[in-house]
């Protein structure tokens, strides 16, 4: 059974862009070769409505209470799972404090507005009360895509005011990420070549520089098509 590399993203505010960049780096890790799970937590089932309109088999998406999360990580491990995302509903509650007790890595996302950033202290205090804390970082999205200036000193502002560590790189406020979900796809499969991807991209290298497992996962894939 494979020890997969768990991801979880969290937070308070609904509509902050968590299932899009749940889907995006599902898609992202499957794009390396990797088997790739999303666990969507969320009861609006939006990830697994979105793979009902999908017709690749990689990523596999499973809707779960969160009471069945240990139980639904380990049958995909089984199956040979090696990235898995949980996706969670948007608030603050067990399940996400659960979700984050199995991460490798938690990312949240936010948009830059104060009702979104008024929520991180409490985001903060459920980090806190998981039963172990995993590299945790806020990630922007819906950032104007001509704002390139603007959204690092926002970045910077974040960090230094809420002493929460930001990822250097954000998604922009673009169609694609909802037009290419309207057809169970991500902007890496529909337009391979568009800002969007390269924001995923950026933003999935980010997450494997975090995570010696992950760094680990493709390093045996390496060896393994070396082989071949």
């Amino acid at each position: 059974m494979s020890d997969p590399f768990v991801l979880a993203i969290v937070g308070q505010k609904g509509g902050a862009g968590k299932t899009t960049l749940a889907i995006s780096l599902a898609v992202a890790a499957a794009a390396e070769g990797l088997i790739s799970v999303i666990i969507d937590l969320d009861p609006q089932a939006n990830a697994a409505n979105w793979k009902d309109r999908r017709t690749a088999s990689n990523p596999a998406v499973v809707a779960a209470p969160p009471s069945r999360l240990r139980q639904t990580i380990e049958a995909a491990a089984e199956h040979g799972a090696e990235f898995v995302v949980i996706d969670n509903p948007g608030k603050a509650d067990t399940g996400a404090i659960t979700a984050t007790g199995y991460a490798d890595l938690v990312l949240v996302p936010v948009e830059p507005q104060m009702f979104h950033l008024e929520t991180l202290p409490g985001v903060q205090g459920f980090l806190q009360a998981a039963t172990k804390t995993p590299p945790a970082f806020l990630i922007l999205n819906g950032v104007h895509p001509s704002a390139t200036v603007q959204a690092q000193t926002a970045k910077d502002m974040i960090e230094k005011a809420y002493a929460f560590p930001v990822c250097p790189h954000h998604m922009s406020r673009l169609d694609v990420y909802a037009t290419s979900s309207d057809s169970g796809t991500s902007p890496l499969e529909t337009h391979p070549d568009s800002r969007a991807a390269s924001e995923i991209r950026q933003i999935y290298k980010f997450i494997c520089a975090q995570s010696y497992k992950l760094e680990s996962i493709h390093a045996r894939h390496e060896r393994i098509a070396k082989r071949a």
